[in-house]
């Protein structure tokens, strides 16, 4: 059984030391405790072990006290990036390194924190030092390899191609919040703008790799006079990810059409919506984001989403969860047109003037963004053996010593095999690929992981964990329209299918505990939640 509760009292504190009661802290459990300046301080035991913490999650600081112990993981209750509860080190993304650790003394009844004295974790690089690893694809999951293995031991050359103006960038964020003003470009760099020089990386920009020989572990890149020059690694990782998929309707191809995927794409959506009518096509992630990123700018004069549907995130959320949605971008001044699809973008000297729907209604059109998916970019890639992606092992292996990940990645996870255009996936699989690299059979196969997501809108993060085919078969818990619930899914309705994936807003330590139960193979079933299950009871019991 373990406690997370913040507290302040039974410490006390000097300038760097910090004096805790032992007592405070159940063994197989932790405690954060909030320092005056700011800070927090994280304890973790184990029997008569006790480690200690900095207590903010690396990713964006949330206190990893009010999340989850379950066995040996730390698991964070927004983004459910996970930490070895002994050591600090980083076991799940979204965070991208482990927990700073600080000494501490024994003195009897109460602990001793010093926290000017961090534990050094120092990482030679000193494995596979004659090696090179390649990687085509600056996005999430190529980052990820090439952060976790320059911070894991490997010594090799590494080198990333990327067909991006821009150093890797946390793309999520474009829609979630560089699109609505809360965030500067600078601020999206990942690993900040010297990471590639800092790591010894090898960054390429404005590359265009034309053709990939998974067989000979070689790409070829064509160069601005249209010559090719073609190179051989030891370790060939290809995240060339997905590309937006645009429909074959009139006026697809206007002047005002967007799609969101970049950050060339963001800034000229950014610029090009100033005091005009945007309608927005789609009503997933893309679109719902970009809708509520738009809406908080407050710049442009009328935002209108339109889908065949009556629901949003229809094949994520319940009915009941969707209306919730609903309603809380109308209340911030959107519009919906339900029922019917687009069927032509109306033009004015190519220029966007307004949409045609299916049932013959127009509406008024200065811009439009298309939110309707993305395809796997698999062209370049010889002998693909899946429509839908790339057939790899757990490891996301294609050929010896070559690995495809990210979006392109039709991979088994727990959940079984799919394709899965997920940040938190995507950094998964670049964990998984550095791991495989470095022969290290401490790093989890993505078998033994679970997806999980998340979006942000109007300052809510709804979260979903595990993977379900239809939000039909459901149990609802609390009050979507006051963004408190949480709703869990099955695969039919039987009493003892065990959920196989959860949502929620405003319920994150439940969801934690929820991924933690997955991912260990003891989800709850649908008789065990109408009985009234304690989910975090159960999770602490695993400690």
């Amino acid at each position: 059984m373990s406690s997370n509760n913040n507290q302040i009292d039974n410490k006390i504190t000097t300038k760097n030391l910090v004096t805790i009661n032992k007592a405070d802290i159940p063994s197989g459990g932790m405690k954060s405790y909030k320092q005056n300046d700011d800070s927090i301080i994280l304890i973790t035991r184990d029997e008569d072990e006790f480690f200690a913490f900095d207590g903010k999650c690396p990713h964006v600081g949330a206190d990893l006290g009010d999340g989850i112990r379950c066995g040996d993981r730390v698991v964070c209750p927004w983004h459910h990036g996970s930490f070895n509860s002994r050591d600090g080190t980083l076991l799940e993304p979204v965070a991208m390194r482990g927990l700073t650790q600080y000494k501490l003394t024994d003195e009897g009844d109460t602990l001793s924190v010093d926290t000017s004295a961090k534990m050094d974790k120092h990482v030679e690089n000193d494995q596979l030092i004659d090696t090179h690893t390649l990687i085509v694809g600056g996005g999430g999951s190529g980052f990820m390899t090439a952060n976790q293995l320059r911070h894991t031991g490997y010594g090799g050359k590494i080198t990333i191609i990327s067909a991006d103006d821009t150093a890797p960038y946390n793309r999520p964020l474009l829609s979630k919040a560089f699109l609505a003003g809360k965030m500067d470009e600078s601020k999206l760099i990942l690993g900040g703008p010297e990471w590639a020089k800092r790591n010894n990386i090898d960054l390429h920009l404005n590359k265009t790799v034309s053709k990939i020989l998974p067989n000979e572990r070689s790409i070829v890149i064509q160069n601005d006079s249209g010559n090719s020059e073609t190179h051989t690694a030891d370790f060939l990782v290809v995240a060339t990810g997905a590309q937006p998929k645009v429909p074959p309707f009139k006026g697809a191809d206007a002047k005002g059409v967007y799609t969101l995927r970049s950050m060339d794409d963001a800034k000229a959506i950014k610029e090009a919506s100033t005091g005009k009518n945007v309608v927005i096509v789609g009503t997933g992630f893309i679109g719902m984001e970009a809708a509520s990123a738009l809406s908080q700018a407050g710049e442009s004069a009328a935002i209108t989403v339109v889908a065949r549907g009556a629901r949003v995130m229809s094949n994520i959320v319940s009915e009941a969860v969707s209306n919730a949605l609903i309603n809380m971008h109308e209340d911030n001044g959107v519009r919906f047109a339900f029922g019917a699809g687009v069927d032509a973008i109306n033009t004015d000297n190519d220029a966007v003037s307004g949409v045609t729907l299916s049932d013959g209604s127009t509406i008024d059109a200065d811009i439009v963004i298309l939110g309707t998916g993305v395809a796997p970019r698999t062209d370049v890639l010889d002998d693909v053996n899946d429509p839908d992606g790339v057939q790899v092992d757990e490891n996301l292996q294609l050929r010896d010593g070559v690995y495809a990940l990210g979006d392109i990645a039709k991979a088994t996870n727990q959940m079984g095999r799919m394709r899965i255009e997920h940040w938190r996936v995507a950094l998964q699989h670049g964990i998984v690929t550095a791991g495989a690299i470095l022969g290290d059979d401490e790093v989890n196969s993505l078998e033994e992981r679970i997806p999980f997501f998340w979006t942000a809108q109007y300052g809510n993060s709804l979260r979903y964990s595990g993977h379900a085919a239809t939000p039909d078969n459901n149990i609802l818990l609390g009050r979507p329209n006051d963004l408190d619930y949480i709703e869990y899914y099955f695969d039919d309705e039987g009493e003892d299918t065990r959920a196989s994936a959860a949502s929620t807003l405003g319920r994150d330590k439940e969801l934690a505990a929820f991924s933690e139960l997955l991912r260990r193979g003891h989800a709850p079933t649908r008789a065990q939640i109408n009985n009234g299950f304690d989910i975090i009871a159960q999770a602490h019991a695993l400690s």
